[in-house]
């Protein structure tokens, strides 16, 4: 395991979770679920199977300084720090071309620094038994059964089991469709043999490099350009001059859908969610007797069932009397409250402040 690598990605936004998560302050420095930040989770679990030194975090410069703050273990270094978001696919590029001059034989564990896993022996075992497949030049990823046809994740179909002795079954992959319409997520649903993408990747950094040279060649020579210069006096203007030119790009639809050597390890039993959303919490945090779910504060509930509180504020409470299905959002200067089945629409009223230009609220 001495050429093993984690990289997080850690620069996104969240607005699904304004108002709570906004510009300055994304979902993954919030603590969400308790005392820890999703970030300081995501670090905590990793620890268990890379060193800090090989722990590597791709995030941009307004990001980095908290984040550094959260984690002081891994090293200042270890930061690659984007001039501007471009996708996934960039992300991962420049990690694997960094990465494979500091160490040709790296291969790497890519993580979001958003997601919750409750189950961190299985999430131990499982990236352990895909390096295994990963040295046999796959890229290879967890997938996670569904439990409703959501239109926001990438489908993954199971082929054949994999020939080999692996410590766990793994199996290829006939197809990969990253976010489908309503339509057809239930008709893979219904098949049995698709699980969700979960976003996390395990392979080394040439199979990667290899992948993106033939899909995404521009992005492919400018990374390597940039990790030429990488760690020289040179690095932040070559940095500089390729990265704005760059196509922003998920990973999932510039490299996945049309990759050709991908396995697929199923992860059933994870405990993984996306925390994509106010409902999401419901799935993640323990409910009292009424299915009520409050964090970050106090909340005196009555006559009140399946209601989710969350206060910025250790010392607000708040009391709901004769409430069903809500949500409520206490960000200190912005007060949220909608039904639960209602709280993807969020984006929409993001959307709207944009629009109407008031950006304090972002």
């Amino acid at each position: 395991m001495e050429h093993t690598y984690a990289v997080i990605m850690a620069g996104g936004g969240g607005t699904r979770l304004w108002p709570v998560s906004r510009k300055q302050t994304p979902k993954q420095l919030l603590p969400l679920l308790g005392r820890e930040t999703l970030f300081q989770g995501t670090i905590a679990r990793l620890e268990k199977l890379f060193p800090p030194e090989r722990i590597l975090v791709v995030t941009v410069a307004e990001q980095a300084r908290e984040m550094q703050k959260q984690a002081p273990t891994i090293p200042v270094e270890n930061y690659l720090i984007e001039p501007a978001p471009r996708g996934t696919a960039s992300v991962v590029g420049l990690a694997a071309a960094v990465l494979r001059k500091r160490d040709p034989q790296a291969m790497m564990a890519i993580q979001t620094s958003d997601h919750y896993i409750r189950n961190h022996d299985l999430f131990h075992y499982l990236i352990s038994a895909a390096f295994e497949v990963a040295q046999n030049g796959f890229l290879v990823t967890l997938g996670i059964s569904p439990t409703y046809p959501a239109i926001g994740y990438g489908y993954i179909q199971q082929g054949e089991p994999l020939d080999g002795n692996y410590r766990y079954p793994v199996y290829a992959v006939k197809s990969f469709k990253e976010k489908p319409d309503e339509r057809t997520a239930q008709q893979m649903l219904r098949s049995g043999d698709h699980s969700w993408n979960s976003g996390m990747f395990v392979w080394s950094a040439d199979t990667i490099m290899s992948e993106i040279e033939r899909q995404m060649p521009e992005l492919c020579k400018a990374v390597n350009k940039i990790a030429a210069a990488w760690g020289t006096p040179e690095q932040n203007n070559v940095l500089q001059s390729y990265w704005y030119d760059l196509r922003s790009q998920t990973i999932d639809y510039g490299v996945m859908e049309r990759a050709e050597k991908v396995a697929v390890l199923p992860a059933s039993g994870l405990g993984w969610s996306d925390v994509g959303s106010w409902d999401s919490l419901f799935d993640v945090l323990l409910p009292d007797m009424n299915g009520n779910v409050a964090t970050n504060g106090q909340h005196l509930a009555l006559d009140t069932n399946n209601t989710l509180v969350y206060t910025s504020d250790d010392e607000r409470l708040v009391v709901t009397i004769g409430l069903d299905d809500m949500v409520i959002v206490d960000a200190g200067d912005v007060l949220m409250i909608c039904k639960v089945d209602q709280s993807q629409k969020v984006r929409d009223v993001v959307e709207h402040l944009k629009k109407h230009r008031q950006e304090k609220y972002l």
